[in-house]
């Protein structure tokens, strides 16, 4: 994007992969180092991450390539369900999914993911710089941020909740132009050596 406005970068990224119990994977620390090589030359900012194990781990094995960005949590970006569609709006592939969802969880969770947008899906304001933030967090946030950018209905995210491990989401925000997204879960620095060189071939 240009523009002779400030520019608020939104980084975004799933945690790495981990096992059932939220602790990360030696697969997942290999994530978010090649994740943060990806980014080495971003003057990051922030690091902002997830109150969860997962997410925490991973932001810390990201920081160490941005040894002057803060590193901070932020509680807006916990583990939740941004909206919870009306019975008739729900597919047969969510439908069991939300069984059992009370109106309490969902109301709770919907507040979350009002401070979610409210902190981070917005501009700078006139007079301040531009800024390049990391936001690592799970899968439903980052489809709830990308569904605010692109002013799609609230049961969008939906379609936008198969975010893979480090899978990097980019938004740019500038006042009073729309959101630009640059893209979503993208995975290319998950790319192995073998499967970058043509050359290669698998074994029988």
């Amino acid at each position: 994007m240009v523009s002779a406005l400030p520019v608020r970068t939104l980084y975004i990224a799933r945690h790495g992969a981990a096992d059932a119990l939220g602790t990360l994977l030696d697969e997942g620390r290999v994530q978010c180092e090649l994740l943060a090589h990806r980014l080495r030359r971003v003057p990051l900012d922030a690091i902002w991450h997830s109150p969860l194990p997962r997410a925490r781990d991973s932001a810390a094995i990201i920081a160490a390539t941005f040894p002057r960005a803060l590193l901070d949590e932020a509680t807006e970006l916990v583990d939740h369900v941004p909206h919870v569609p009306k019975v008739a709006d729900r597919s047969s592939e969510w439908a069991g999914f939300f069984d059992g969802y009370s109106e309490h969880e969902a109301a709770a969770d919907a507040a979350v993911a009002h401070r979610l947008t409210r902190r981070f899906a917005r501009p700078p304001r006139p007079g301040q710089r531009s800024t390049h933030e990391l936001l690592v967090t799970h899968a439903y946030p980052v489809g709830w941020l990308v569904r605010e950018a692109l002013e799609a209905p609230p049961r969008a995210w939906l379609s936008l909740a198969r975010i893979a491990n480090t899978g990097l989401t980019i938004i740019e925000y500038v006042e009073g132009e729309p959101a630009a997204v640059v893209c979503v879960n993208d995975r290319s620095h998950l790319v192995t050596a073998a499967d970058a060189d043509p050359s290669h071939t698998a074994p029988p």
